[in-house]
């Protein structure tokens, strides 16, 4: 897969997990845990239709017999759907975002700490104007709206990122064919992170008071909003380094409050426009310089070099 595709596809995987604030806000009767729970469970069941199409029945058979990597992910990925929905209802979207902004800090230091990889300089320089900028754009909005419990939550939501993230580059710079020994399949991590996370609210979800449009909304949460991207970023984990998968995650920021101005009516100010603006900046910037260095280190095209020999 092509740099510029793999960047093409983690945007699309933005865009689909940025539907959560605003479709969370269209629920009616559901309580914190008991969209934590349906949002699971629908995802759950996705991925397990998925995944046995996919895979076959050896899914199941394996599933329990799966390396570390696969139930450390997996875990990971628990911590991470589970954190978001509760910090949701327990704060406000601006909130949630802001704190996971610190994501791709902690990130490319766990990349670094675990993976020995060297970052360049422009990636550093990239995660601090983005970091800028989500401050300035919810920095008002996040004081009005502040909840230390809310915001405790949150803060679980990057650092498993951060550790879901370092796993699957460590996985997927290995032995990535399906055919050879020791490939290790990280799909099945989605699975189990959906299961536990159910697991982990349905004690509390009791009693069930979401309604039937409810119960729509978090099916296509737990479909389109969390499964369907989920399996993308596994994907592209063999592609993207953790730091930069990071950094593109940032655009989650930038499309929730476009669903929210055009699903909820909330019109984003000047800082939110300022605040956009430097994050997109960042991004589209250090996106340039990595597909420069990438097109340098190329070696040149033969057909070009035997033009230029016959001049």
């Amino acid at each position: 897969m092509s740099h510029r595709r793999a960047v093409a596809l983690m945007v699309l995987v933005t865009l689909l997990w940025s539907m959560a604030g605003v479709v969370s806000r269209h629920l009616d009767t559901a309580g914190s845990f008991e969209v934590t729970f349906w949002r699971s469970l629908f995802s759950a069941l996705a991925l397990s239709i998925a995944l046995t199409l996919m895979r076959g029945p050896r899914l199941w058979r394996d599933l329990l017999h799966a390396p570390w990597p696969v139930w450390f992910s997996g875990v990971c990925w628990s911590v991470m759907a589970t954190a978001f929905m509760l910090a949701i209802t327990l704060t406000t979207v601006a909130n949630v975002l802001v704190m996971m902004a610190i994501g791709p800090l902690i990130t490319a230091l766990s990349a670094r700490v675990f993976l020995q990889h060297q970052l360049p300089i422009r990636t550093w320089v990239a995660i601090a104007m983005a970091g800028v900028g989500i401050g300035w754009m919810f920095g008002q909005e996040a004081r009005t709206g502040l909840s230390l419990t809310g915001t405790l939550v949150a803060l679980a939501i990057p650092l498993a990122a951060a550790l879901n993230f370092t796993i699957l580059q460590h996985v997927g710079h290995g032995r990535t064919d399906p055919a050879k020994p020791g490939h290790q399949d990280m799909l099945p991590a989605l699975l189990i992170g959906a299961v536990l996370s159910s697991l982990y609210t349905v004690p509390f979800a009791y009693p069930f008071q979401a309604s039937a449009h409810d119960l729509a909304l978090l099916a296509l949460l737990g479909s389109v909003q969390l499964a369907l991207p989920c399996m993308l970023l596994v994907r592209l984990s063999r592609e993207l380094p953790a730091p930069e998968i990071a950094l593109l995650g940032l655009l989650e920021v930038v499309f929730g409050v476009s669903w929210a101005w055009l699903g909820a009516g909330e019109n984003p100010g000047p800082n939110t426009l300022t605040g956009g603006a430097l994050v997109l900046g960042a991004l589209v910037a250090n996106e340039a310089l990595a597909m420069r260095a990438t097109r340098l280190k190329q070696p040149p095209d033969r057909e070009s070099v035997g033009h230029r020999s016959e001049r």
